[in-house]
C-alpha cells in the first residue's frame, strides 16, 4: 500500500512520546486507582459528553473504549496525567478524523482489507497472542484513515542535497567518531587456568594468540581467535573499558576477573578520533532532516485544526482529574 512506504506508521507522529511518558507514568495497577478516589470506567459517568467536534459528540465511555483498545487491561495502572496526555492525544485524532471528514478522504474497501491482512501478518511474525478479529474494527480503521491523512500532508517533502550540506557544515561536532579500539580475549573459568594461559600468551604473535583462544576460551568469540570486534567508550562495562583503552596496539592485559569469569584482553588495534566524511553521514542527516520536516508539518497542522475546527472540551465532565498541558 503506497501510504504505508513513506513513513509506516505516520499515525504515531501524533503520539510521538506518549507511551514512553504513559509507561514511565503507570501506577501501582488498581490499588493506586482506587486510592486516588476515581475510576476510568465509573458507570454514572459514562454517558457524559466529554468534547464536541463540529457535530459530533464524544461520551467518556468513547475514551474509555478507546484507553481499553490501547492498553488493555494495562489501563487500570495509569495515572490521572498518564491518562491527561492520552486524551490529549485522542481529541487530536478526531480532529484529524473530522478534517478527513471535510475533505472527504476516506478508506476504500481495498485498502480496508490490504491493511487487515497486513496487520494479521505482522502479529502472527510478532508472535503475538491477539488476532485481527479480536480487535476494534473501527479504532484500527480511524487509526488507518489518519496514517492517509497525514501521508497526504507530507507526501511531497523533500531533503535537497544544499540543505544536507549545510546541516553537516554546522553540525559537525555531531560526525566526530571518538576514538575506538579493536579488541580480543580469552575468557577461562578459574583464575589457576587464566594465569597458566597468562604463561602461554606472553610475546606470543598475534597468529599464535588467535590459536591459543580457539582452543582455550570459553567466550562466545573462542571460534574466531577471540576477536570481539571494534568499541568505542560506553559500549563495553566500565571496568573492562578501564583496562582496555590503557593499553597499547597488541598489549595483553594482566587477568581481569569479572562475572563472566576471568579475561585476558588484547588490543588489537586502536583508531584515533576522526571525523565522519559528508559522503558517509549523508543518509543519516537525510532521514534526520526528513523526520524534522515532518514533525514541523504535523505539529504547525495539527495546531492549525485546533484553531478551526469548531470544538469543546468538558474536562468537570470527566471520570478522573485532568491535568492540563496547554492543549
Amino acid at each position: 500500500m503506497k501510504l504505508l512506504k513513506l513513513k509506516r506508521n505516520l499515525f504515531f507522529l501524533f503520539l510521538s512520546g506518549v507511551f514512553i511518558f504513559l509507561g514511565a507514568n503507570c501506577g501501582e495497577k488498581n490499588e493506586q486507582e482506587n486510592s486516588l478516589g476515581f475510576s476510568l470506567e465509573d458507570p454514572q459517568r459514562k454517558s457524559y459528553i466529554i468534547i464536541v467536534i463540529e457535530d459530533t459528540t464524544y461520551l467518556n465511555s468513547d475514551f474509555e473504549k478507546y484507553v481499553r483498545g490501547t492498553f488493555g487491561s494495562d489501563r487500570k495502572a495509569l495515572t490521572p496525567v498518564s491518562l491527561s496526555r492520552l486524551l490529549d492525544k485522542f481529541i487530536e485524532e478526531k480532529l484529524v478524523l473530522q478534517s478527513a471528514n471535510n475533505q472527504n478522504i476516506s478508506l476504500s474497501w481495498e485498502e480496508k482489507q490490504d491493511y487487515l491482512a497486513k496487520l494479521s501478518t505482522d502479529l502472527k511474525s510478532e508472535g503475538s497472542n491477539v488476532s485481527v478479529e479480536e480487535m476494534d474494527a473501527q479504532i484500527l480503521f480511524d487509526r488507518l484513515l489518519i496514517e492517509k491523512y497525514t501521508y497526504e500532508l507530507v507526501k511531497d517533502i523533500e531533503v535537497k542535497e544544499e540543505e544536507i550540506k549545510e546541516y553537516y557544515n554546522l553540525n559537525k561536532r555531531e560526525f566526530l567518531r571518538p576514538e575506538r579500539l579493536e579488541a580480543s580475549q580469552i575468557l577461562l573459568e578459574t583464575e589457576d587456568q587464566a594465569i597458566e594461559v597468562m604463561e602461554r600468551v606472553k610475546n606470543v604473535s598475534e597468529e599464535d594468540f588467535r590459536k591459543i583462544a580457539e582452543a582455550e576460551s570459553v567466550g562466545l568469540e573462542a571460534i574466531k581467535g577471540g576477536k570481539m570486534g571494534v568499541f568505542e567508550m560506553g559500549q563495553l562495562p566500565f571496568e573492562m573499558e578501564q583496562v582496555l583503552f590503557s593499553l597499547e596496539e597488541g598489549e595483553l592485559s594482566p587477568v581481569v576477573e569479572s562475572s563472566y569469569g576471568y579475561h585476558i584482553f588484547r588490543v588489537d588495534k586502536r583508531f584515533e578520533p576522526e571525523l565522519i566524511s559528508e559522503e558517509e553521514a549523508l543518509p543519516g542527516i537525510k532521514a534526520k532532516i526528513l523526520d524534522l520536516k515532518i514533525d514541523y508539518i504535523i505539529s504547525s497542522h495539527m495546531e492549525y485544526l485546533k484553531s478551526n475546527i469548531e470544538w469543546s472540551f468538558y474536562p468537570m465532565n470527566l471520570s478522573f482529574p485532568y491535568q492540563r498541558d496547554n492543549i
